[in-house]
């Protein structure tokens, strides 16, 4: 009698709340309280992108470059990182079901997978870091705490043009994979305490002129004028203390966003690599279940759907 008693009551141990188990349960609640904390940090960009409108940066011209493609190609490299985490959603949706019918070659197959299409996707993020931290365009710091830059008529351009140097003349993989700093040659011109070169190169090339920083183009006459009166110093690149993208707050979402989705991605990564030696050694086998892969695979398409989140308010809007 006293054992039917404890059958009925849902919290006695035996049985599963919610027809889950308590695993999957504490999984379900760990993500909720992610979800806030990343809808948090959504939120307060949000704020901070509407409140400097006129002046924040656009992704468009920020993220444009594709590796070992030159020219401007907005926003493709992105999506081809955001393609390669969803597509990992996908395999890790296979690992699952193939453990549910308990066939472990092709759970290892699909975690196997699930975990290159996460290692290509870190990957990415971190030749993205690399090439925004450094650079490609300069701008120039104005009294007003707003960055202006080199455009040629009516289409951005970059100091670099303006100034007669090539930074990918250093023709060696770090340099092109923007990891490697600016060198002297480079530098010359560059003094960032004045720009006083930069405006006589705009005399000298009356096709180049600026852009301030509510995207609206100056002529090359009005730019001289503009740098004379307002600009402090050139930046190269971006970091938490300057942003040659625009507004520093930009720069602060991006790494602080990112690198914590980012961390989360990595945990994933180490994650599966830990259940897959276990899958391969027969652990989950042996106990009848794969609940773990399915645990595990909870986790994992939160962290990719949380990336659709960061590219569309990141990226797209």
């Amino acid at each position: 009698m006293e054992h039917s008693v404890e059958n009925k009551n849902p919290w006695g141990g035996n049985a599963k709340p919610f027809g889950a188990s308590y695993g999957k349960l504490m999984m379900w609640f760990f993500l909720m309280t992610d979800a806030l904390t990343f809808s948090g940090f959504l939120a307060a960009y949000g704020f901070s992108r509407f409140k400097f409108v006129d002046v924040w940066p656009i992704p468009e011209d920020v993220f444009t470059h594709f590796p070992f493609l030159h020219g401007d190609h907005p926003l493709l490299f992105v999506a081809l990182m955001t393609f390669i985490l969803i597509m990992s959603s996908v395999t890790m949706v296979l690992a699952v079901n193939y453990g549910h019918k308990m066939q472990k070659n092709k759970v290892i197959l699909w975690m196997s997978l699930t975990i290159i299409g996460g290692s290509m996707f870190l990957g990415a993020q971190a030749w993205e870091w690399g090439h925004f931290i450094h650079g490609d365009r300069g701008g120039v710091n104005t009294k007003n705490e707003y960055v202006v830059h080199v455009a040629q008529g009516e289409k951005l351009s970059s100091i670099y043009d303006l100034m007669d140097i090539d930074k990918s003349s250093h023709n060696s993989s770090l340099n092109y994979f923007g990891l490697e700093d600016l060198t002297n040659e480079m530098k010359i011109g560059f003094d960032e305490e004045n720009v006083n070169n930069l405006i006589e190169k705009l005399k000298e090339k009356p096709e180049f002129n600026i852009r301030k920083s509510n995207k609206e183009y100056l002529t090359n006459l009005e730019s001289q004028e503009y740098l004379r009166k307002n600009a402090t110093n050139i930046s190269l690149g971006a970091n938490l203390h300057e942003n040659e993208y625009g507004h520093s707050l930009f720069a602060d979402y991006f790494f602080f966003i990112t690198g914590f989705h980012g961390f989360h991605v990595f945990s994933g990564v180490v994650i599966l690599i830990i259940i897959l030696i276990n899958v391969i050694k027969g652990t989950y086998e042996k106990r009848g279940h794969y609940e773990m892969v399915e645990k595990v695979g909870l986790y994992w398409h939160f962290v990719d759907l949380v990336w659709v989140f960061v590219f569309t308010f990141f990226y797209l809007v």
